[in-house]
Protein backbone atom coordinates (compact mmCIF):
# COMPACT_ATOMS: atom_id res chain seq x y z
CA UNK A 1 0.00 0.00 0.00
CA UNK A 2 1.53 3.53 -0.71
CA UNK A 3 2.48 5.74 2.01
CA UNK A 4 1.64 9.43 2.07
CA UNK A 5 4.89 11.51 2.24
CA UNK A 6 4.48 15.59 3.04
CA UNK A 7 6.39 18.05 0.82
CA UNK A 8 8.03 20.77 2.27
CA UNK A 9 10.82 22.36 0.24
CA UNK A 10 13.10 24.49 1.94
CA UNK A 11 11.44 28.49 2.49
CA UNK A 12 8.00 26.64 2.54
CA UNK A 13 7.96 25.95 6.10
CA UNK A 14 6.17 28.67 7.06
CA UNK A 15 3.25 27.77 4.89
CA UNK A 16 2.85 24.34 6.21
CA UNK A 17 3.20 25.70 9.91
CA UNK A 18 1.14 29.18 9.43
CA UNK A 19 -1.51 27.80 7.12
CA UNK A 20 -1.48 24.21 7.45
CA UNK A 21 -1.37 22.64 3.80
CA UNK A 22 1.33 20.83 2.06
CA UNK A 23 3.16 21.95 -0.63
CA UNK A 24 3.17 18.98 -2.11
CA UNK A 25 2.28 15.39 -1.31
CA UNK A 26 4.05 12.17 -2.64
CA UNK A 27 1.99 9.02 -2.75
CA UNK A 28 3.95 6.12 -4.15
CA UNK A 29 5.16 7.57 -7.73
CA UNK A 30 2.69 10.51 -7.71
CA UNK A 31 3.16 13.93 -6.19
CA UNK A 32 0.28 16.30 -5.89
CA UNK A 33 1.47 19.85 -5.69
CA UNK A 34 -1.07 22.42 -4.30
CA UNK A 35 -0.98 26.03 -5.84
CA UNK A 36 2.04 28.11 -6.61
CA UNK A 37 1.46 31.68 -6.64
CA UNK A 38 3.92 34.32 -7.55
CA UNK A 39 5.42 35.53 -4.13
CA UNK A 40 8.46 35.38 -2.07
CA UNK A 41 10.06 33.29 0.66
CA UNK A 42 8.40 35.95 2.93
CA UNK A 43 5.81 35.54 1.24
CA UNK A 44 5.29 38.65 -0.26
CA UNK A 45 3.45 39.64 -3.86
CA UNK A 46 6.06 39.59 -6.92
CA UNK A 47 5.48 42.80 -9.09
CA UNK A 48 4.79 42.40 -12.48
CA UNK A 49 3.61 40.28 -14.58
CA UNK A 50 6.04 38.06 -16.27
CA UNK A 51 8.15 38.12 -12.89
CA UNK A 52 4.91 37.24 -11.02
CA UNK A 53 4.58 34.16 -13.33
CA UNK A 54 8.15 33.18 -13.04
CA UNK A 55 8.05 33.16 -9.51
CA UNK A 56 5.29 30.73 -9.37
CA UNK A 57 7.17 28.58 -12.16
CA UNK A 58 10.49 28.59 -9.24
CA UNK A 59 7.81 27.69 -6.59
CA UNK A 60 6.03 24.82 -8.11
CA UNK A 61 9.97 23.92 -9.53
CA UNK A 62 11.03 23.66 -5.51
CA UNK A 63 8.09 21.36 -4.79
CA UNK A 64 8.89 19.00 -7.81
CA UNK A 65 12.64 19.34 -6.97
CA UNK A 66 11.94 18.57 -2.71
CA UNK A 67 10.32 15.28 -4.17
CA UNK A 68 12.68 14.48 -6.69
CA UNK A 69 10.77 15.68 -9.68
CA UNK A 70 11.17 17.36 -12.55
CA UNK A 71 9.44 19.63 -14.63
CA UNK A 72 9.39 16.13 -17.56
CA UNK A 73 7.70 14.81 -14.56
CA UNK A 74 4.28 17.18 -14.85
CA UNK A 75 1.21 15.44 -16.49
CA UNK A 76 -1.07 17.97 -15.82
CA UNK A 77 -1.33 22.07 -15.22
CA UNK A 78 -3.98 24.26 -14.10
CA UNK A 79 -3.57 28.12 -14.10
CA UNK A 80 -6.07 30.59 -12.27
CA UNK A 81 -5.49 34.12 -13.99
CA UNK A 82 -7.22 37.25 -11.76
CA UNK A 83 -9.94 38.67 -13.22
CA UNK A 84 -9.58 37.72 -16.94
CA UNK A 85 -6.83 35.70 -19.05
CA UNK A 86 -5.63 38.86 -20.87
CA UNK A 87 -1.80 37.93 -19.72
CA UNK A 88 -2.33 34.24 -21.44
CA UNK A 89 0.23 35.08 -24.30
CA UNK A 90 3.10 36.25 -21.46
CA UNK A 91 2.13 33.38 -19.56
CA UNK A 92 2.54 30.97 -21.70
CA UNK A 93 5.80 32.20 -22.86
CA UNK A 94 7.37 31.77 -19.24
CA UNK A 95 5.70 28.31 -19.25
CA UNK A 96 7.36 27.43 -22.62
CA UNK A 97 10.62 28.64 -20.50
CA UNK A 98 9.53 25.09 -18.17
CA UNK A 99 8.18 22.53 -20.46
CA UNK A 100 10.54 22.01 -23.04
CA UNK A 101 10.84 18.37 -23.61
CA UNK A 102 7.65 17.09 -22.27
CA UNK A 103 3.85 18.87 -22.04
CA UNK A 104 1.67 18.27 -19.86
CA UNK A 105 -2.16 18.61 -19.98
CA UNK A 106 -3.65 22.28 -19.53
CA UNK A 107 -6.24 24.02 -18.11
CA UNK A 108 -6.96 27.50 -17.57
CA UNK A 109 -9.27 29.12 -16.03
CA UNK A 110 -10.44 32.74 -14.93
CA UNK A 111 -11.34 33.93 -11.26
CA UNK A 112 -12.24 36.84 -9.39
CA UNK A 113 -9.08 36.98 -6.99
CA UNK A 114 -6.96 34.95 -4.15
CA UNK A 115 -6.16 35.11 -1.01
CA UNK A 116 -3.52 38.01 -1.22
CA UNK A 117 -3.96 40.99 -2.95
CA UNK A 118 -2.01 41.46 -6.15
CA UNK A 119 -1.76 38.00 -7.32
CA UNK A 120 -2.37 37.68 -10.67
CA UNK A 121 -1.94 33.45 -11.25
CA UNK A 122 -1.92 30.52 -9.45
CA UNK A 123 -0.63 27.40 -11.05
CA UNK A 124 -1.59 23.78 -9.59
CA UNK A 125 0.42 20.66 -11.45
CA UNK A 126 0.46 16.89 -10.56
CA UNK A 127 3.35 14.78 -11.40
CA UNK A 128 4.53 11.14 -11.86
CA UNK A 129 7.96 10.27 -10.79
CA UNK A 130 10.40 8.86 -13.40
CA UNK A 131 8.90 10.00 -16.05
CA UNK A 132 11.75 11.99 -17.07
CA UNK A 133 14.10 9.39 -17.31
CA UNK A 134 11.51 6.98 -19.54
Amino acid sequence: MPKRKIIIPAGMENIYETYHYAPGILVGDTLYCSGQVGRDENLNVVRGAEAQFTQAFENAGKVLSAAGATFDDVVELESWFAGSMDELKTFTAVKDRYFTNNYPTWTGFSVSGFSMPGLLVEIRCRAILGLSNA
